[in-house]
């Protein structure tokens, strides 16, 4: 009889999932994170990344990956182009850029517009056929100016006291259509998408943007 610590049973290879009606993503390469039954990180390609299963055996399945620039692939080899996101355009002030599919046709514009004092830059984006989604930043309300401004209250004491290099928090956006909630991101990292309408490859090229 054989004693000592077992070695924990070996988990099935992460599979890839489809991207049409993915719900949540985060762009990334840890494929299966620490879990109370897991112990060690495990690392895959950079890719949008997608969570599955339960709690203990959570894993973040890839369903495309970026390549060079703004691009994204269906497969981890670059050969299927999934969609494109176009060099940055200004215009009235705001930043502008267009999303292609495949065959670089647009789908979509995702737009940056500036900030306005004290509040940070906003975000549009255009999906044709359907209703303007506007992302609202947590400070968009009937308390927004007082949050506002304790924030730079906050900010300048942090400066005082570390010298200035704090970093502040990411930001959670609210994108709305109206008065539905079609999307929520936090800072770009992590995603999800409430909207069975929306493009997912819209939300794909805001995250590879990223919140900045």
């Amino acid at each position: 009889m054989a004693f000592g610590r077992s070695r924990p049973a070996e988990e099935p290879p992460v599979e890839q999932v489809r991207w049409e009606a993915v719900h949540k993503f985060v762009i990334g390469s840890v494929e299966r994170p620490l879990t109370a039954k897991r112990k060690r990180v495990v690392m895959g390609l950079t890719a949008v990344r997608v969570p599955k299963g339960g709690k203990d055996r959570r894993v973040l399945a890839p369903c495309a990956y970026p390549g060079s620039g703004l691009t994204l692939y269906e497969d981890p080899g670059a050969r299927r182009l999934l969609c494109s996101v176009d060099a940055p355009e200004e215009v009235d002030g705001e930043r502008r850029h267009v999303v292609r599919d495949a065959g670089g046709e647009p789908i979509g514009t995702i737009r940056r517009i500036a900030p306005r004092r004290p509040f940070k830059h906003t975000w549009r984006i255009d999906q044709p056929g359907h209703p303007e989604i506007v992302g609202r930043n947590e400070w968009a309300g009937g308390q927004g100016v007082l949050k506002a401004a304790m924030a730079l209250a906050d900010s300048a004491m942090g400066m005082g006291i570390e010298g200035g290099d704090q970093r502040s928090k990411p930001r959670t956006l609210e994108w709305r259509a109206g008065d539905r909630t079609v999307m929520v991101s936090g800072g770009g990292e992590e995603v999800t998408i409430r909207a069975s309408w929306l493009d997912r490859r819209l939300a794909f090229a805001f995250a590879l943007l990223g919140d900045r």
